[in-house]
């Protein structure tokens, strides 16, 4: 099947594959749209089963970034990168070197960042190989600490500002006592799993990695679930922090929060899940919006900006889903269709 005929595809200016035998790299870049600037994005590395799998991931994650940073009301555009393999196997220096190589020969129409199974380390080899590198030389982190780099944590507080706002839109109420059920705990699942602790919420967790369940569960006295029963459990707030597409013909009728907030990219499988779970009284904070936090993060480093301004712009997450909710619920409109209504005015011009 042609890439054109893809049903992720959506207009994308540029796909790129590309192949190093020497360091067993198997890539892919999708730049969605650059009408407000170079698009940006972090690379993924994950086992795909497929280079099918590979390449609707990364057309569907460009896609996102474009909604992500118009929303976020960031001079740039949307796209990403993926790595066929393992992280904890198959990274090695020279293959961080060969996509340093593949991200150059885009002569800077696309701008690499850090995402599930890269590091800040591993841009750092990348940048050996091309200029366009992001996140290599951050200065602080939105509580005014210094940064290694990394945005998750600017994710992971943006995420937890959006479900507060979610949360007291729904039930007019704080999160102490507020039952979350979190899938994954990764770099950002984890740390909105230490926040929500704090403002003392009850944690349901679940991952495909055994040590970073019992790390919450002995640090926030979490209830462990497994994987796969995760958005079915008892809860008020479901929070998906894994890989898309968690909201689906298979999955939405045994969710039974009233809230779905989370971090992971691409939660709704198909648009049409999001009046489904309107129709349910289950309020959606749309993905794009609440995880803006990383890609506001990345934006601060590059200018001349202060902790202030990251972490005021990041908790206006918080106010701009709170904009979303009333507007959808006026309009009789689910709530990702009004995020997509208002990202598409910004950056197409409608």
């Amino acid at each position: 099947m042609s890439v054109f005929e893809h049903n992720a595809f959506d207009g994308h200016e540029h796909v790129a594959f590309y192949q190093d035998n020497a360091s067993g790299l198997k890539a892919i870049i999708a730049v969605h749209n650059t009408n407000l600037g170079p698009s940006l994005g972090g690379c993924r590395m994950w086992p795909y089963a497929n280079s099918e799998e590979a390449l609707k991931d990364v057309l569907r994650l460009s896609k996102g970034m474009t909604y992500k940073a118009a929303m976020a009301n960031l001079p740039q555009g949307g796209g990403k990168s993926v790595i066929i393999g393992d992280p904890r196997k198959d990274k090695s220096e020279a293959m961080m070197l060969a996509m340093g190589d593949f991200v150059q020969s885009l002569g800077g129409k696309y701008i690499c960042a850090e995402d599930s199974g890269i590091s800040v380390e591993n841009l750092h080899v990348m940048s050996q190989r091309t200029d366009f590198a992001s996140g290599i030389n951050a200065k602080f982190r939105y509580d005014g600490s210094p940064s290694d780099g990394n945005p998750a944590p600017s994710t992971a507080y943006g995420v937890f500002v959006g479900v507060k706002a979610s949360v007291a839109h729904k039930f007019n109420s704080s999160l102490e006592g507020v039952t979350v059920a979190i899938q994954g705990l990764g770099h950002v699942g984890f740390r909105l799993a230490e926040h929500l602790h704090k403002a003392g919420a009850k944690l349901i967790v679940a991952d495909i990695y055994p040590d970073n369940v019992a790390k919450a569960e002995q640090e926030f006295g979490a209830k462990v679930v497994a994987a796969d029963e995760i958005h079915a459990v008892e809860c008020d707030v479901f929070a998906p922090c894994a890989m898309g597409a968690s909201i689906n013909d298979s999955t939405i009728d045994a969710i039974k929060a009233k809230v779905v907030a989370g971090a992971a990219n691409n939660q709704l499988a198909e648009e049409k899940h999001g009046e489904m779970l309107r129709a349910k009284g289950i309020l959606y904070a749309p993905d794009y919006v609440i995880n803006a936090g990383g890609v506001i993060d990345i934006y601060h480093q590059r200018i001349e900006s202060t902790a202030e301004d990251m972490r005021k712009h990041i908790e206006g997450i918080g106010t701009t889903l709170s904009e979303i909710f009333t507007r959808a619920e006026s309009e009789g409109t689910a709530a990702n269709i009004v995020a997509n209504t208002i990202a598409e005015e910004r950056f197409l011009g409608k």
